[in-house]
């Protein structure tokens, strides 16, 4: 884990804290300032500097009332995920890339601990009977948990990073993944109260993108968000209600599910309803909410294009309500979705929007009108990818919306 004598050191001063006070009666600062006495005490014949005795304060601290070592991988603000399976294997993804640290926990007791605390400190249980679970850290990173027997190799942690400041479109634009043209049209049909769904794969950065589009709501709206594990980052709405489901408790029951929270969020006046994921029957509950009345929602989910998007969300709302004739379900998703913003994850590891698409029905088939793709340039390569999104000739067909709020959808060259 440490240098041999480090790591020595580290625990026999943990062992004499714990020898020499009750926990329970400190608070985190009380706790921090008796550690660093007794730290400083028994190094006080040793060749430490201060900063050395600080950094074993910090360690010690850490592993008492924080989550130890995971503490400390969490600290590189390169890391945006940490995949942990088992105490020896622990691997990160550093600037797009998987490398595996040379790191490891104590013992699969010192993971199992750590896990314990990340669980608990959110309200939520893991054990046997329930060995699966999704949770969050303090700082809003999302974590999933799978203990053994399930996992084989030993009690298994990922990690997604959050940045601590929340994206914006403007850092969008800095790091190449929209252009103005995309961020200014963006912003109108949000305004507007367009339903927006955003797709993509795993890590493609939906989430982000969802931070991002919340900033172009009103400061004056009430907005509900629902998530399994709280992770989105609105801060400039002061009128805003997060919501998160829960897991059944040990004796099996307590279970509040998505769509519970969609239902109980439609008697809380909300102007808007922010669905983190959509994965399952609540889909229904979903689509139900943007056809009456709670128009400007926006929702995420997992699909490889904007069309298997519309064929996910098909499967979700049969899943919900059994028998239901298709045509009749093309017609609800058409009805409720205005646009589908699609992400990838490219070769080179980069995020980037690569289609923002207009949902139409006609003679119960899906009318895509894409407006903006992705279109690489010549400067691609196999190992970079080098383009940008690009408005289509496509004009936008509903701009009811648009019209009712004052804003115009401009010309097909982008010149709003």
């Amino acid at each position: 884990m440490y240098e041999c004598e480090q790591y020595k050191l580290v625990t026999n001063l943990k062992k004499s804290v714990l020898d020499k006070l009750n926990l329970s009666n400190y608070s985190d600062d009380q706790l921090f300032e008796e550690i660093e006495k007794i730290v400083f005490n028994e190094t006080k014949s040793s060749f430490l500097s201060i900063n050395q005795k600080i950094d074993l304060v910090n360690r010690i601290f850490s592993q008492i009332r924080g989550f130890g070592l995971l503490d400390e991988i969490l600290k590189d603000k390169e890391i945006t995920e940490i995949m942990i399976n088992g105490p020896d294997a622990i691997f990160v993804e550093k600037n797009g890339k998987l490398e595996k640290l040379d790191l490891s926990f104590e013992s699969i007791q010192n993971l199992e601990d750590t896990i314990q605390k990340v669980v608990g400190r959110s309200g939520r249980e893991v054990n046997l009977s329930q060995p699966i679970v999704d949770t969050r850290l303090p700082n809003g990173s999302r974590v999933n948990v799978v203990l053994p027997p399930i996992a084989l190799n030993g009690p298994v942690m990922t990690v997604r990073k959050f940045s601590d400041t929340p994206m914006t479109f403007s850092q969008l634009i800095k790091y190449g993944s929209i252009t103005e043209e995309i961020a200014d049209f963006l912003e109108k049909i949000v305004k507007a109260k367009y339903n927006i769904f955003i797709s993509g794969g795993t890590g493609s950065g939906k989430t982000t993108f969802l931070n991002a589009l919340s900033n172009f709501i009103p400061k004056d709206e009430r907005i509900i968000t629902i998530e399994d594990s709280a992770e989105l980052q609105i801060t400039e709405l002061k009128n805003l209600v997060r919501l998160e489901t829960r897991n059944e408790n040990s004796s099996g029951t307590g279970k509040v599910t998505i769509r519970d929270l969609i239902k109980s969020s439609l008697r809380m006046r909300p102007e808007r309803i922010i669905v983190g994921e959509v994965r399952g029957e609540e889909a229904i509950d979903m689509l139900q909410a943007m056809n009456t009345g709670h128009d400007g929602s926006i929702s995420t989910g997992h699909a490889n294009s904007s069309k298997d998007m519309l064929s996910r969300l098909e499967t979700m709302v049969l899943m919900g309500m059994e028998g239901l004739p298709i045509e009749a379900v093309r017609q609800q998703i058409a009805s409720a979705i205005d646009i589908i913003i699609h992400l990838s994850r490219l070769r080179d590891k980069s995020r980037k929007a690569l289609e923002i698409t207009e949902i139409g029905i006609s003679d119960g088939k899906y009318v895509l009108n894409k407006l903006f793709e992705f279109v690489e340039d010549q400067s691609s390569s196999l190992d970079k990818v080098c383009g940008k999104l690009k408005q289509t000739k496509n004009d936008l067909i509903n701009k009811s919306k648009l019209e009712n709020a004052g804003l115009n959808w401009g010309s097909t060259n982008c010149d709003f």
